[in-house]
C-alpha cells in the first residue's frame, strides 16, 4: 500500500484527535511503525490493522472512522490540495459525480505510483445514482460517502447518500440529488492562491 494513504490516515487521527491518540492506535496495530512516510510502500495488511485499532481507541465502528477520513480529506485546511484536485471534476455536483470514474487516473497524474480503488458511477434516472467502489480495503464506500457529503456542500447541492451494502467485494453508495442549487457553493478559482 502506498505510504500516502497510510500517512493520510495518520494525519486524520493526529489532526482530529491528537498525537497521543494516534500513538495509542498505532501501538496496537503496528508498534514498529509510529509514523508512515508518504512516498514509501507498505504491506497491504497495515491499513486494515491501523483502522481497526483507531476504531478501538476512539470507540467507534470502522465505517464511521472511514466516513470521517473521507470528510477530513476534502475539508481540513491541511488537505486543501485534495479538494482542489476534486473541484477540477466539473462546474457543478452532477459534473463532479460523472468525473469520479476518472479520479484514480487523476490521482496518478499527481502521484504516479498511487493506485486508488476503482470506482464507477451508474445513473439510474433524473438525480439518482449508484457509485460502485471496488476496493480491497473494506468500508471504502463509507470513505467515499464522506468525500461526497463535503463536495455536495462545496458545490451548494443538496444530496442524500446511503451505503447500500457489500456485494462480492464491491460496495455501493446510493446518491439522490435532491436539489442542484440548494445553497451558494464554496468559491473556487483555478489559481491556487487567487483572490
Amino acid at each position: 500500500m502506498h505510504g500516502l494513504i497510510l500517512r493520510s490516515i495518520q494525519n486524520y487521527m493526529t489532526d482530529s484527535y491528537g498525537r497521543t491518540a494516534w500513538l495509542q492506535a498505532v501501538a496496537q496495530a503496528v508498534p514498529d511503525h509510529p509514523d508512515f512516510e508518504a512516498m514509501l510502500s507498505y504491506n497491504d495488511t497495515l491499513a486494515p490493522a491501523v483502522l481497526d485499532a483507531m476504531g478501538a481507541v476512539l470507540n467507534r465502528p470502522r465505517s464511521e472512522v472511514m466516513e470521517d477520513i473521507g470528510t477530513y480529506l476534502v475539508s481540513h485546511p491541511n488537505t486543501e490540495a485534495v479538494r482542489r484536485l476534486l473541484r477540477f471534476g466539473g462546474m457543478n455536483f452532477e459534473d463532479f459525480l460523472h468525473s469520479l470514474d476518472d479520479m484514480p487516473d487523476r490521482a496518478r497524474m499527481a502521484v504516479s505510483d498511487l493506485h486508488l480503488p476503482a470506482i464507477e458511477l451508474h445513473e439510474h434516472d433524473e438525480g439518482r445514482y449508484s457509485l460502485i467502489c471496488d476496493s480491497p480495503l473494506s468500508d471504502f464506500g463509507y470513505l467515499m460517502m464522506g468525500v461526497l457529503r463535503v463536495m455536495a456542500d462545496d458545490y451548494g447541492a443538496l444530496a442524500m447518500l446511503d451505503h447500500a451494502g457489500h456485494t462480492g467485494g464491491r460496495e455501493t453508495v446510493s446518491i439522490q440529488l435532491i436539489e442542484r442549487d440548494y445553497a451558494d457553493g464554496r468559491s473556487f478559482n483555478l489559481g491556487a492562491w487567487a483572490s
